[in-house]
């Protein structure tokens, strides 16, 4: 599954994992992508969408 919200483009991001003695290691943070069906550009497409965008109203669910 691509994670990438189809309306902001928003995706993975990397960090540090730091354990308790401070060694660093290379992680990925994955985006929270939701399935949904929703209208764009007045057609009904299923796609992955953040959840950000699905609390702030920037898509329609259908």
């Amino acid at each position: 599954m691509s994670r990438v919200c189809s309306v902001c483009g928003k995706g993975q991001t990397s960090g540090n994992n730091v354990s308790h003695s401070n060694r660093k290691t290379r992680r990925t943070f994955q985006a929270n992508v939701q399935k949904v069906s929703f209208v764009k550009d007045g057609k009904v497409v299923n796609g992955y969408v953040c959840a950000r965008c699905l609390k702030s109203n920037k898509v329609e669910r259908v």
